[in-house]
This record gives C-alpha cells, structure tokens and sequence, in this order.
C-alpha cells in the first residue's frame, strides 16, 4: 500500500528555494481512493494508542486530522498560527532554520491525562511537531505518538520525536529533501 500511495505524491524540484524537493501532497489528496487508503492506514496507527483527541498542525495537518479523528470518534484539537484562535489560549514560541513561529491551542482544550495523537502531513525537521509536543505537555496531556503521511527521514524529525518520548509512524518516507 505504501508503494501506491507514494506513487501518488509529486515532487516538485526547488520549490520553496533552490535544491529543495518539495512533497507536495495535493495529488493525493484529489486521488479519492488513495486519500482514504491513507486516512484508513493513519487511522489503523492510531487505534492501539487509545487516544482522547487528534491534535492536527495547521494546515496540512487539518486535512488527515480531521477525519481520523471522526473514524476514531474522538475530538479534534487544532494546533494554530497566531491570530486564528478566539479567546483565551495558551501557546509556545519555536525557533525554525530561518527564524521563529509560535503554535496555540485553546487553554483548557485538553486537560491533564488526556491522551493526544499529533497529526501532521510531513516530518522534516521536527521542530513543529516537537513544539507541539512540548505545547500539549505543558497542557497536562499526554502525547504518545505522532503520525505522518510522510516522513523525510535524512533531516530527523521522527528521530527526534522518539528521542523525546513520542513513536513516530509514516505511511511513507522520502530520500532526499
């Protein structure tokens, strides 16, 4: 199924910047029946963690968080940019290669004990899936693992999130970056 799947993303060269190879997402994402088998496949890593709430990363994370979050019948809790929450909410600042970003959630969205799954469509690096992390842990939440539709394992990302205590699973990975 991975190998389907995989068949199923463009590689757009130099995309943001020169030696990039940017994996774009959006041909699986209108390929219907590779769309749900990726759901499907996300949605069969997440059943054995028990999880109380999908945590999604905006943007892309919304768009398989969503529904494996319904599938699970559990809660979805977006994980936003600045400026797109109302009320009260409680965030983290991260340090990215060129500069910072800062993620919200709402105070009070997940209270502690609760069991998080973090969504995402990509693992690079790992600094906003491990800025999420630590965001939801300073909620009293637990964060047993993050899924991703793709993993680009030569930056570590996924390294660095089992390092910190959290599995990491992908439905596909990608040499290069």
């Amino acid at each position: 199924m991975a190998a389907d799947l995989k068949s199923l993303i463009r590689t757009i060269p130099d995309f943001p910047k020169p030696g990039i190879q940017f994996r774009d997402i959006t041909t699986l994402l209108i390929d219907g029946p590779g769309f749900a088998a990726a759901v499907d496949s996300l949605v069969e890593l997440a059943r054995p963690y028990g999880a109380d709430l999908v945590a999604g990363i905006e943007a892309r994370g919304f768009i398989f968080s969503g529904p494996v979050a319904r599938a699970l019948g559990i809660g979805l809790l977006p994980v936003r940019k600045p400026g797109k929450l109302p009320g009260p909410r409680i965030g983290i600042d991260y340090a990215l290669e060129y500069g910072t970003d800062r993620l919200e959630i709402h105070e009070g969205a997940c209270v502690p004990g609760h069991r998080v799954l973090l969504i995402d469509d990509l693992i690079a690096t790992g600094g906003t899936a491990l800025a999420t992390v630590a965001l939801l842990h300073r909620s009293g939440a637990e964060v047993p693992a993050a899924l991703f539709a793709i993993d680009l394992p030569e930056l570590g990302g996924a390294a660095l999130l089992e390092k910190a205590g959290v599995a990491a699973h992908s439905l596909m990975s990608f040499e290069g970056h």
